[in-house]
């Protein structure tokens, strides 16, 4: 009974509105006003006044005896959903005219932080359902779980969709790329913890940009996550940047072979100097407002020069694409 009140609390009834309405239906015939108090657990000095809104609402009936006591009687449930199913929708077509009309031009371009998981992951969400022309985006297995109904609907309805993939993904969508860390491997004293691309395997970053016209940037570390959203157009042109260039290196690294690649990267101190900073995401999260990771050592919350991002070294492996549904070379 509890799921249900608070379902029709959230289409607009009040708590006790919604509980009575509960208690008629359940009851199968139809009861008075101190019936309903009794069994619903709405006080008695406000059942009536309770019931007089639900009818007025359309949600119950008043049925008058030959005593002229009143009983009252719900509005069966599928005709009360079928009602607010339609009042629903007329109000979301009256609004859809009426709102636009009255927004002001924005003074400043809309920035604004999101402070926990749910947060960076609900307005993700909002740009990818949000997305009519193009959708580009950074992610981790992890967040790709939760985010990949929406992206797969993206691409349905015809969103030209760009995917860098950090790890296998679970299943390929819209063009989606690769990128591959490396298992767990020996270090050179001969213990197995050493991990070429990925140290820590809780440090992620999240890029979802929708029509070049709005951006998710968030980071996520075991039990703290933190991001931005941003319409702000320097902003967004830098993240689909971000994204189409580490796209474009993955294309690069499949036509000239991942071992010439981890060579060039391995071989070059001019690569390996101009990159020399993108291996400290944590550290620039944590600056931002996100905490590091708990138990963190000083030189891991600073960050490694194996972070991923960061040029591969010798020993280190390239990435890879996964198959995909049309050229790659349209990607970026």
């Amino acid at each position: 009974m509890r799921d249900v009140v608070e379902q029709l609390q959230r289409l607009g009834m009040s708590g006790y509105e919604a509980k009575a309405y509960v208690t008629l239906v359940g009851a199968g015939q139809p009861l008075n006003g101190y019936e309903v108090a009794k069994r619903s657990g709405v006080p008695r000095s406000t059942v009536y006044e309770t019931l007089g809104k639900l009818v007025a609402k359309g949600a119950a009936y008043e049925l008058r005896g030959s005593d002229d006591a009143t009983d009252y009687l719900p509005l069966p449930p599928r005709s009360l959903l079928q009602r607010m199913r339609r009042e629903f929708d007329d109000s979301m077509e009256a609004l859809e005219v009426s709102l636009p009309a009255i927004v002001a031009p924005p003074r400043a371009h809309l920035i604004h932080s999101l402070k926990d998981a749910g947060a960076v992951l609900a307005r993700a969400e909002d740009v990818v359902a949000g997305a009519r022309t193009d959708l580009f985006v950074s992610i981790w297995p992890e967040e790709m779980t939760l985010l990949l109904p929406l992206v797969e609907r993206a691409v349905q309805r015809g969103v030209a969709t760009s995917v860098m993939h950090f790890g296998p993904a679970r299943k390929p969508v819209g063009r989606l790329y690769e990128h591959r860390f490396p298992t767990r491997a020996a270090s050179p004293e001969g213990r197995g913890d050493r991990t070429h691309g990925r140290p820590d395997l809780d440090r992620r970053l999240l890029v979802v940009t929708g029509d070049r016209r709005e951006t998710v940037v968030g980071g996520f570390t075991e039990g703290a996550a933190w991001g931005v959203y941003t319409e702000d157009p320097a902003v967004v042109t830098m993240a689909v940047e971000y994204v189409r260039q580490d796209i474009a290196l993955q294309i690069i690294a499949e036509r000239v072979g991942h071992e010439t690649m981890g060579e060039l990267w391995a071989g070059d101190a001019e690569l390996r100097s101009l990159l020399a900073g993108h291996d400290r995401p944590a550290a620039l999260l944590r600056a931002a407002g996100m905490p590091g990771r708990p138990g963190a050592r000083p030189q891991e919350a600073a960050g490694r020069a194996d972070e991923p991002g960061a040029p591969l070294r010798e020993g280190d492996a390239p990435a890879r694409r996964a198959p995909e549904t049309d050229n790659p070379s349209d990607a970026g």
